[in-house]
């Protein structure tokens, strides 16, 4: 029950620290308007995301929900910030603006598509294997999600292969580990990071060394 409490804290901090942050820009970057019509704010978000200024584009955003929370320019809005995002390699903000979706505007005709973006902006996020290891045993976990709910999906194939590489990038590390061990003549830790291999669905024998930034190669 801990357990659940602290992350759940966490995630209600990281949406609050990104909202603050897309709020923060709004008084910095743009002037002081308000109480105007919803097509106002969404040209104005359409504008900014044509010049590929983003901070504007998010205050915008935050504009038009606060203002007009009932509109149907949310929806579309609110996907267009999230593949710009996406397009700018800002993973975070893109993941961010795929969850407040899911919450709000998802349905049966989307949810499956969404979601994986979701899961591409996370996996796609990883930069580290080193640093990023919790980011990557989640990443696993929701990718194997996904293929329990959508068994069928057109996104299956993107899916596994994010899947692979993420086991691949466990595999090495581990190993490079050990062999760090055995440098240093630790043959007992050693032994614990090749006993983590084991439970791994590769065996080396399966991995060819990557090319650097193989992580998001796959959707070049």
């Amino acid at each position: 029950m801990v357990k659940k409490t602290i992350k759940g804290i966490a995630v209600i901090s990281i949406s609050v620290f990104l909202l603050s942050s897309i709020s923060g820009c709004s008084s910095k970057s743009k002037t002081q308007e308000y109480n105007k019509s919803a097509d106002f704010w969404y040209q104005k978000i359409t504008n900014s995301i044509a010049k590929n200024d983003l901070d504007n584009a998010d205050s915008y955003f935050v504009s038009l929900r606060s203002e007009h929370s009932r509109s149907s320019y949310l929806p579309i809005a609110n996907l267009m910030l999230a593949q710009a995002h996406m397009n700018n390699e800002e993973y975070l903000l893109a993941e961010y603006f795929y969850d407040e979706y899911l919450k709000q505007f998802g349905n049966a005709s989307n949810i499956e598509y969404i979601e994986f973006m979701k899961l591409k902006a996370s996996f796609l996020s990883i930069k580290e294997f080193y640093k990023d290891q919790k980011l990557i045993l989640d990443t696993i976990a929701n990718a194997q999600t996904y293929l329990g709910r959508y068994p069928d999906s057109l996104y299956q194939p993107l899916v596994e292969t994010i899947l692979v590489r993420l086991h691949m990038s466990q595999y090495l590390l581990h190993e490079n580990i050990a062999s760090l061990y055995d440098r240093t003549d630790k043959p007992e830790a050693a032994k614990i990071y090749r006993e983590k291999n084991k439970y791994s669905p590769l065996q080396l024998s399966d991995i060819e060394a990557p090319e650097k930034s193989f992580i998001g190669s796959i959707f070049n």
